[in-house]
Parts: structure tokens; sequence; C-alpha cells
């Protein structure tokens, strides 16, 4: 929908050429294939880490933090805080969260609320210094008057908004629970489908003369 916009707004202010159309799907294809190759490489050391024992000692490590389910929470949050600095989203969704979902699921927690909780902290990494998308996405329209420290110092306060997002998710599960509670769950083997029978009258053929 994006592509198609921006197409459109192209051809709306006269600027949409071949050459320029060209450019932008020759990028496009590059980034994909960057994007790819990440998400492979991942699947690939989850696959290693996993064969060598590493998501038991990480199963270990985790359970065995004090504090339970809220001492989990809050490191885990802490450590994808921190390593957001330095990895982006698709680093963190594919080697990260692979390793923390069974210890959470261990610990009895909610996998789709710790997926939102998650989700929450993970935003944070869009306006993350050095490597924050949002932060160059900002710097790639801004003027030239404008610093690159100055969009970093600005980017402080949604960073801060986000933390306190991410408090009341673990602080209040019902904010993300309450609508999964309180729709209707269905079993699957005890859904019967029947199919009544319809009284047709029969199908009457004249005989040839």
């Amino acid at each position: 929908m994006g592509v198609v916009g921006a197409i459109a707004l192209a051809k709306f202010y006269g600027t949409l050429t071949w050459p320029l159309l060209y450019q932008g799907m020759a990028s496009t294809m590059r980034i994909t294939a960057m994007v790819v190759y990440i998400l492979i490489g991942a699947r690939v050391f989850s696959l290693v880490f996993q064969g060598v024992g590493g998501k038991v000692w990480i199963e270990d490590m985790l359970t065995s933090l004090p504090g339970g389910q809220l001492g989990f929470l809050i490191f885990v949050n802490a450590f994808i805080f921190v390593i957001a600095f330095f990895l982006d989203f698709f680093e963190i969704a594919f080697i990260i969260i692979p390793m923390l979902a069974p210890v959470a699921d261990k610990l009895g927690i909610d996998l789709v609320w710790f997926g939102v909780l998650i989700c929450a902290n993970i935003q944070t990494s869009f306006m993350h210094p050095p490597f924050g998308f949002a932060l160059f996405y900002l710097r790639g329209i801004a003027p030239p008057s404008v610093k690159t420290s100055d969009i970093y110092w600005g980017a402080i306060p949604w960073v801060v908004l986000q933390v306190i997002l991410v408090a009341i998710v673990i602080l209040w599960p019902q904010s993300v629970s309450y609508w999964i509670e309180k729709g209707t769950n269905v079993d699957p083997s005890k859904v019967q489908i029947t199919i009544p029978d319809i009284d047709m009258p029969p199908i009457q053929f004249d005989q040839p003369k």
C-alpha cells in the first residue's frame, strides 16, 4: 500500500519516470535480500544453539532468577531494552524471542500477553540511537539545519513513554488480557457440524409418447 501511494504521489507531482521506478525496485530488492539473509542466519543460529543444548541452559538460568514471574519479566524487558541499542527488531524477533517464549510458558505466563509486552518493548528499538530506524527516517527528511544530535535528544521523551507503557502492561495485565478472557473459548474437538435433511419432492420425467 505504501508503494502504491508513493507511485501515485510521484505521478501526481510529475516526477515519476522509468529510471526512478527501476531504481526504487532495485533498492527494494537489495534490502529485501539483506533481510531474508538475516532471517536465514537467525534461524540457523537458533537451530545450532538449541542443538548444542543452549535452550536447556537458558531455561535453567532464567527460571532460577529471583522474584519468579516478576523477576523474569523485569530481567527480560531490561535485556531487550539494552540489546535494542545494537540489534534490529528482526534479529530480536527471530533470535531472542524463540529463547524466551519456552521459559515464559514454563513459568505459567500467558504467551499472548507476553508477546504483546515484548512487542511494546521492541518498539523502542525504532528510536534507540545509534541504529534506530525512526531516527534515520527523520534524518533523511529533516533540513540540514537540524542536527543529528537534536533528533536523538528529541527521541528521548518517546522512549520514556514506551518504557512507561511496558511498565503498565507488566503491572496491569488486564490491559491486554481483558478482551481475550472476555471472549468465548471454543474447543475445536467439540464442534459438530450437522447438515439438516431437506425433503425434496421427487422429480418426475414425462414419458415420451
